[in-house]
This record gives structure tokens, C-alpha cells and sequence, in this order.
């Protein structure tokens, strides 16, 4: 039985691509396409954090002793990640206040993302069967599939607008029923 990819690669794969979309800000010399960029960027990071929200963190309280303070505090970190988005809206790429919120924001993006790979990942993998693991990766996988990848909205509200879609497109399924601590499967990979 081939393996699918599961939730950690997926969630991973998202934080190297919201990376290249930084890089793609930082070294693009037309403020048009830093502009682009940047509302790629706000697309992909509130796409990636609704589902985390609906698909794996419902999850972590389930599983965890800490689950629920785990899960909280992810929450507020995709907060105030998503109140430099919106800071980010209507600036011009060429403005004097672009530079230092895109970095802002990249310094609390990559320190979520360091946590969630270097603490998150590692115990969640040790915590659920790989069986959880690859189905949380593909209810992500359709969620993606379903949210839009370019809303046609003005550059105002795009923040608003991508968790709109996002949200109602994909549906929280809840904590997957295998993940649970008195789940069939097994909870750790003892391979």
C-alpha cells in the first residue's frame, strides 16, 4: 500500500512556499510585482492558517494534555500574523511602510513555523498513527483544492475576503476520529 503524503509534509510544504513568496517581495525590483507577491503571500498564509485551524488543531486538543493551550496559542500567533496582512492591505510595495511590515511579518511567520517543525511536528508524529497523519494530510489537500487561489477582490479587505473563502469552502471536519486517544489505531510509530 503506497503511503499518501501526510499532514506534517503537507503543512511543511506550505511554509517552504509562503518562504519563496517572501524571497519573490524581497527581490523583486518592480513594485507591481512585489504588490502581486504580497497579496500571494496574504492568499497563501490565510489559506494555510484556516486549515491548520479547522483541520489539525482540533486535533491537537484531542490528543494532548496541552492540546488546548497548544492550540490557543497557535491561534494568536496566526492572529497577529493576519493584523500585519491587514497592515500590508492598500500599501503601496514602494511605500515607506511596505519594507518594515513585510518583515515584521516574515520574523513572526518564520518563528511559527520554526515552532511548529522543530516542537509541533515531532510530537505529533509521535502521538497519532501514520493512518491519521496521511488522512489529516488529504482533508488539508481537499480543503487547498476547494479555496480559491486568486480572489478577485480589491486590494483592500483581502484579508477578509481569503478567510471568507476559504473558511465556507473547506468545513471544519473536527479532530480526526483515529487521532483520539482511545482511537483503534495506535498512537505512536513504534517502527
Amino acid at each position: 500500500m503506497a503511503h499518501t503524503v501526510d499532514v506534517i509534509t503537507e503543512l511543511t510544504a506550505d511554509h517552504r512556499e509562503m518562504d519563496e513568496t517572501f524571497d519573490i517581495i524581497e527581490r523583486a525590483v518592480p513594485a507591481g510585482e512585489r504588490q502581486t507577491a504580497a497579496e500571494r503571500l496574504t492568499i497563501e498564509l490565510v489559506r494555510h492558517t484556516v486549515t491548520e485551524e479547522e483541520h489539525l488543531y482540533p486535533t491537537l486538543r484531542e490528543v494532548f494534555p496541552d492540546g488546548d493551550l497548544i492550540a490557543d496559542r497557535e491561534i494568536a500567533e496566526h492572529a497577529r500574523m493576519e493584523k500585519l496582512l491587514k497592515d500590508l492591505e492598500g500599501l503601496d510595495a514602494d511605500g515607506p511602510d511596505f519594507d518594515p511590515l513585510v518583515a515584521a511579518l516574515r520574523a513572526e511567520v518564520t518563528a511559527h513555523v520554526w515552532d511548529e517543525e522543530e516542537n509541533l511536528f515531532p510530537r505529533l508524529r509521535e502521538a497519532c498513527a501514520q493512518e491519521s497523519l496521511e488522512r489529516m494530510g488529504e482533508n488539508i489537500r481537499r480543503a487547498k483544492t476547494r479555496s480559491p487561489g486568486h480572489p478577485s477582490t480589491p486590494r483592500t479587505g483581502l484579508v477578509e475576503h481569503a478567510r471568507a473563502l476559504v473558511t465556507t469552502r473547506t468545513g471544519s471536519t473536527g479532530p480526526e476520529p483515529d487521532a483520539r486517544p482511545n482511537a483503534p489505531y495506535p498512537h505512536h510509530n513504534w517502527a
